[in-house]
């Protein structure tokens, strides 16, 4: 099995989310996969399984356990399998359903299932794992856990000083998470009408924060369009507070699914 490396989100190795990819994971088990993902050490490795339509399936691993989709490793795929066998569209089979990514040179575009989201009932006791208190909250971007392959409650800042004191209980945060299937907390402050900072706690994975998510981006491109923001194109700052700056381009179609944006390299070579 050939593990290669990538950085997704970032044209330098030393910023992004790095993220493995297996081009051609054919015949590996669900124990194999886990084992790959753990020995990789990154927050999420993408394994690809060849399709006689010439479409792939993709399944991704943490170094604990699948996840449904992600996107920082399809960018990261997207541009590893370009640069192995030249760009084009790469129509990705994943558990929520078909990702198509589109890649020029090193920069990828992937169009997400439909998004949706739902209210957020558990608000109260999720300040209270992340210490944030409600006046501390944007009122214009309220509170809901959004979907576009994985799900993210979205909570908005109203500073960014709050933003960038994140210190929380990784086991209580890791519980609810997983009584509730969420993949990673999007944490966003808002610097203009298209500007936007995010943070994301990622206990699921074994991970503090990731530097750069694009499942979650891409929910919340749905999240906007479900408050009124569709026909825009956002950017979107990540990693900054951890040392692996990450930019993250959305583009929020009035329906449909949502597309995100961003480029990779390799790591190590």
């Amino acid at each position: 099995m050939e593990i290669l490396r990538y950085t997704a989100f970032s044209d330098d190795p030393s910023g992004g989310n790095p993220a493995g990819v297996v081009l051609d994971a054919t015949g590996a088990t669900d124990a194999r996969m886990l084992a790959v993902a753990a020995e990789v050490g990154y927050s999420e490795t993408a394994f690809l399984f060849p399709r006689a339509d010439g479409a792939h399936d993709v399944r991704y691993f943490s170094p604990l356990a699948e996840v449904p989709f992600c996107g920082h490793a399809t960018i990261a795929t997207a541009v590893a399998h370009a640069d192995r066998h030249g760009p084009g569209t790469l129509r990705l089979h994943t558990r929520a359903g078909l990702v198509p990514v589109e890649t020029t040179g090193r920069t990828a575009t992937l169009v997400s299932v439909p998004p949706r989201d739902t209210p957020l009932d558990d608000l109260d006791t999720l300040l209270g794992i992340l210490g944030w208190s409600r006046d501390e909250l944007d009122p214009a971007l309220p509170p809901r856990v959004a979907f576009a392959g994985a799900w993210h409650p979205v909570i908005a800042a109203r500073s960014r000083e709050r933003l960038a004191k994140l210190d929380y209980d990784l086991d209580a945060l890791g519980r609810l998470m997983a009584a509730r299937d969420w993949t990673t907390i999007a944490l966003i402050w808002r610097e203009s009408a298209t500007v936007f900072h995010a943070r994301n706690p990622f206990p699921p994975g074994g991970v503090f924060e990731d530097p750069a998510t694009g499942a979650a981006a891409a929910a919340f491109g749905g999240y906007l369009r479900t408050i009124g923001l569709s026909n825009t194109t956002i950017t979107i700052h990540q990693g900054y507070d951890m040392g692996r700056p990450s930019l993250l381009t959305v583009s929020v179609p009035a329906d449909g699914g949502i597309s995100v944006t961003g480029t990779a390299t390799p790591i190590g070579g």
